[in-house]
């Protein structure tokens, strides 16, 4: 299975690195570490999470309050978005569309 962190995704990533860096020294790297494993467990169980905003897999982050939104498409899993849980489900649904 190959892995495609689309542009939109890796901001997101970002973001979330500079919001926990702020947090503390050295806690933005150790998210982008964890969400990074997350992201490759995708290599072995991609498609198996449940469907959310009609078309989207959403993997919960196992440390992190964050989901990870992606599609299987042929080979390949296309990541979309990695966004805050805590954050409104109509704004994660405009942010997907």
């Amino acid at each position: 299975m190959i892995i495609k962190i689309l542009q939109s995704a890796k901001q997101d990533l970002l973001e979330g690195y500079d919001f926990y860096e702020r947090q503390k020294n050295g806690i933005g790297s150790y998210f982008l570490e964890t969400l990074f494993a997350d992201i490759e467990s995708l290599k072995l169980f991609a498609g198996i999470h449940s469907i959310h905003f009609e078309s989207y897999h959403r993997l919960l982050s196992k440390r992190f309050p964050f989901a990870i939104y992606y599609k299987v498409v042929d080979y390949e899993v296309r990541i979309y978005a990695v966004v805050d849980c805590r954050k409104k489900p109509a704004w994660i649904r405009e942010k997907l569309r």
